[in-house]
């Protein structure tokens, strides 16, 4: 089940999605009729997905509205601060983690679709610079800044990778069998 603050922003962001998809049918159709690009269906389709991602994980990421605006500079200091198995443990710690995991996913899968190969280094930077951006963004928008988010999210970057390497893996295993 979606959770409501999840739904809500779909809802929100709803007619962009829609457009999105609109603008992607008639681009994959307009160039298989000019057979400029034959292209790749599932290719595209995963990168509209990814596009669709990016927009919920900035609306989320922006729009969530908390009742602390304190700025944290000290690694640690928020994370120690949770009782694990707490709402607030599993809202701000398991969140940022399980919000970065797909996005690193994405990310690493783009990369292997472009350079035709997997780069660990690369996909964690991106992951950081996109985590550091949101923390910035947010602290100029009246939000908080906190280290302790970038760290998490790095934490669920690195997941991430790891899945779509073992996935691939796996994929590369049975494929050879």
């Amino acid at each position: 089940m979606i959770p409501s603050k999840i739904y809500a922003i779909i809802y929100d962001i709803m007619p962009m999605i829609i457009l999105f998809i609109i603008m992607a049918i008639l681009l994959k159709v307009v160039t298989v009729e000019l057979g400029k690009n034959k292209g790749n269906s599932w290719t595209e389709f995963k990168f509209l997905c990814y596009i669709i991602y990016s927009f919920v994980l900035f609306e989320l990421v922006t729009t969530t509205d908390f009742t602390s605006y304190s700025n944290n500079f000290i690694p640690f200091k928020e994370i120690m601060r949770y009782e694990i198995n707490t709402p607030l443990f599993i809202r701000n710690i398991i969140g940022n983690i399980a919000l970065f995991i797909p996005f690193s996913y994405i990310v690493t899968d783009v990369i292997n679709v472009i350079c035709k190969k997997t780069n660990f280094f690369i996909s964690t930077i991106y992951v950081l610079l996109t985590s550091l951006s949101i923390e910035v963004i947010q602290y100029f928008i009246g939000r908080s800044f906190d280290i302790d988010d970038i760290m998490l999210n790095f934490v669920g970057g690195i997941l991430g990778y790891i899945i779509y390497k073992l996935i691939h893996i796996r994929k590369k295993v049975k494929k050879d069998e």
